[in-house]
């Protein structure tokens, strides 16, 4: 059993179901979508992050690098691996673009 191990959420056989459906119908909702594969590390499960054309993401547990393949050939869209591709310029973006709305925001609330 390694360090983490006791820490980390083990997902048995039909768990995950909610992350697919997630994913499924977040996929859905938007346009442009393309998956990144992130890696299990340490501290995280191996997780599908999709990237919409105009930056917005969302990110879940999959069962796999085969669960995150299979899934996005389902929905037809593209999957990468973040590891060896990086995530896209729009991603970046769109987080630059919500620290901006966020600070507006609190200087706003502030007064």
């Amino acid at each position: 059993m390694g360090l983490f191990d006791r820490w980390r959420r083990r997902r048995g056989r039909g768990d995950g179901s909610a992350d697919v459906r997630h994913l499924v119908e977040w996929a859905g909702r938007h346009r442009g979508v393309e998956g990144y594969l992130e890696p299990r590390t340490t501290v995280t499960e191996t997780t599908l992050m999709l990237i919409a054309h105009d930056g917005e993401w969302t990110r879940r547990r999959v069962d796999g690098p085969a669960a995150a393949f299979r899934l996005a050939r389902q929905l037809g869209i593209p999957c990468y691996e973040v590891a060896k591709v990086g995530y896209p310029q729009r991603y970046r973006d769109y987080q630059a673009r919500q620290r901006i709305l966020r600070e507006r925001d609190r200087r706003a609330a502030d007064g």
